[in-house]
């Protein structure tokens, strides 16, 4: 029988990733809200790690159960790390993502490849019932690119480069992206960590 394990998002999109990227391992992964979980968490940490230590606690804290939370951002280093963990609402919680990206990319109107330099970052934390936690931060590299392109992915993924690929991340199957994404590499490490 399959253990549980929650993960504290509310995000579809994430959760649909998450499930594809543990499938094969002994956890049944239930979202927060499956989990009956329903308070609101007020993310105020400084780092992603925080952020995400921030959410484990409260859902650990309410469900008793192994939880696992993330936050995860994208940060443009010309733009000093910005969007950062203020990703999600960067510009206003309920901005749509075009508008979000029409606008780094205007920012960086006039700005050459080498200097539109960028990452998504997530930071992911495992909290145990026992109190025992972990946490871990991977990256993925690329750059802002010039206009959105790309069906599949969300949030900043049309404006995402990847120049060894020479693809934007959103014009990536899923499997590929989950096999390279921050997302992706953090959550395999951390699953090393739950074995």
């Amino acid at each position: 029988m399959k253990k549980k394990l929650i993960f504290a998002t509310g995000n579809k999109d994430k959760m649909r990733e998450i499930r594809e990227i543990m499938a094969d391992t002994d956890y049944e992964v239930v979202s927060m809200k499956e989990a009956g979980f329903t308070g609101d968490v007020v993310e105020n940490g400084t780092t992603f790690e925080e952020n995400a230590l921030i959410k484990a606690r409260a859902v650990c804290k309410a469900c008793g159960e192994l939880v696992l939370a993330d936050d995860s951002g994208l940060e443009i280093d010309y733009l000093n790390k910005e969007p950062g963990i203020y990703s999600a609402r960067y510009m206003g919680e309920d901005t749509s993502y075009r508008i979000k990206n029409a606008n780094l990319i205007e920012r960086l109107a006039g700005v050459p490849d080498e200097q539109r330099t960028a990452r998504f970052v997530c930071a992911i934390a495992a909290v145990f019932p026992d109190g025992t936690e972990k946490v871990l931060r991977r990256t993925m590299e690329g750059r802002i690119g010039y206009e959105e392109k790309g069906p599949n992915g969300f949030g900043y993924d049309p404006i995402f480069f990847l120049p060894e690929y020479g693809k934007y991340s959103a014009e990536l199957p899923r499997e590929e992206k989950n096999r390279i994404s921050h997302r992706g590499k953090a959550l395999r490490a951390m699953r090393e960590e739950l074995v």
